[in-house]
């Protein structure tokens, strides 16, 4: 019989906090993480608002030569990475630990790009000599699981699973069916991205995809609201320790939550656009449903991939009725993106770690900037203040550009 998997550590970097305390707090709070941007001048740009990680040193985790040699998504990882094996007391150089059986799982949706923006101008403006020699292994989407396999001692599995906005939650998803198919014990999984750079807000710009309120960056991201008008981006990264019932019981760990279900599907429809019906994001959901051996009315909360742009918003609302019927009435539903922004390949690391944290607390974190209705979201969005309650299990949805969807889902630990 496969193994239970729990959650036995969190570490979150965000746009509203550099670690889960304070980013937890604020998001119970309603509070914004967006704002002008500052990482660049974006003058002459079409949106110049993001959700930025203001404050966050890398050398409070590295010292100072490794930190120049890492870009700033496997920055976030490995700070993260930190945080998390800390709350679960684990130390991979303990003999104890047998670090063969530690796996290290972190997806990106586009790795290094700042990196690799800024060595093509060296490129265009020097010559290829002045070329960084570290641009390779820096840019590289897998040097941020790497880079934790390296820093921390995890010998098992090291991998980036690279599935767009789906990215962290596959990379959770995946490294539990290893725990569960007796593969490894415990994995450091979760997601990262660092995507605010000239080249990455054109691009999007170019797709239609981002906002462009931005005399009002508080108040942009507004997800299920009639009046939004594209996603704002972020930046930051969310990391879970995972482990199975026999690791947890031979440490002495304490669960957070328990990682009861995931699965992943596609829409096979197009490249950017989600399949209307909301099919493929249905299969997902049911999928992990169906792994976690629960029902619709099992489920308290969604953190719902919303992510305020048009056909996101109406598509994974039609989803959510295809899958919970009259259930989908009763369910607690939010998008954190109001708050964080879209994190991209990081925003299912940091939504997981949230809907493990809403399990564990007993709260239901808000969707802000919800004022007008539209007729085609007419679920219970949370809408501008959190909720306390009994949460017995929640579900993180994340939809991604190629097709991709995938759920996870996290129950209460008992006694």
């Amino acid at each position: 019989m496969p193994t239970r998997v729990f959650v036995t550590g969190i570490g979150m970097i965000t746009p509203v906090g550099l670690d889960t305390k304070s980013s937890w707090k604020a998001l119970l709070a309603g509070t914004s993480g967006i704002s002008t941007i500052t990482a660049f001048d974006p003058e002459g740009f079409e949106t110049t608002i993001a959700g930025q990680v203001d404050g966050f040193e890398p050398t409070d985790y590295v010292d100072r030569k490794q930190a120049r040699r890492l870009d700033r998504f496997a920055q976030f990882a490995v700070g993260a990475t930190s945080q998390a094996l800390a709350q679960a007391h684990l130390d991979l150089s303990d003999p104890k630990i047998d670090a063969t059986r530690v796996g290290s799982m972190i997806g990106s949706g586009i790795g290094g790009i700042i990196t690799l923006s800024e060595q093509w101008a060296v490129l265009a403006e020097k010559g290829p000599t002045r070329v960084n020699p570290f641009l390779i292994p820096m840019m590289l989407a897998d040097m941020a699981p790497g880079q934790v396999s390296i820093l921390f001692g995890a010998k098992g599995p090291n991998y980036c699973t690279v599935t767009a906005c789906s990215s962290g939650a596959d990379s959770i998803g995946i490294a539990s069916g290893m725990i569960r198919d007796g593969v490894i014990d415990i994995a450091i999984a979760g997601g990262t991205e660092a995507p605010i750079c000239p080249i990455a807000v054109a691009g999007f710009n170019a797709c239609m995809a981002l906002s462009k309120r931005n005399d009002d960056p508080q108040g942009a991201s507004r997800p299920f609201d009639a009046e939004r008008d594209g996603f704002v981006m972020g930046e930051g990264a969310g990391v879970l320790i995972i482990e199975s019932e026999e690791s947890v019981v031979r440490r002495g760990a304490s669960p957070i939550a328990e990682l009861a279900g995931y699965a992943a599907s596609s829409d096979a429809f197009h490249v950017t656009q989600v399949e209307p019906e909301g099919d493929g994001a249905a299969r997902a959901m049911s999928g992990a449903l169906a792994q976690a051996g629960m029902t619709p009315a099992d489920i308290s909360y969604i953190n719902a991939h919303g992510t305020a742009t048009a056909l996101n918003d109406r598509t994974e609302t039609l989803a959510m009725k295809k899958v919970f019927g009259e259930e989908a009435y009763k369910v607690r539903v939010s998008s954190t993106k109001s708050m964080t922004g879209h994190l991209l390949g990081g925003a299912g690391g940091i939504e997981a770690a949230i809907a493990a944290l809403s399990v564990a607390k007993g709260v239901v974190p808000p969707t802000i900037n919800l004022e007008t209705p539209d007729p085609d979201c007419d679920l219970d969005y949370t809408a501008h203040h959190a909720q306390r309650g009994v949460v017995k299990a929640a579900m993180s949805n994340n939809l991604g550009f190629g097709g991709h969807n995938a759920s996870l889902i996290f129950k209460r630990v008992e006694g």
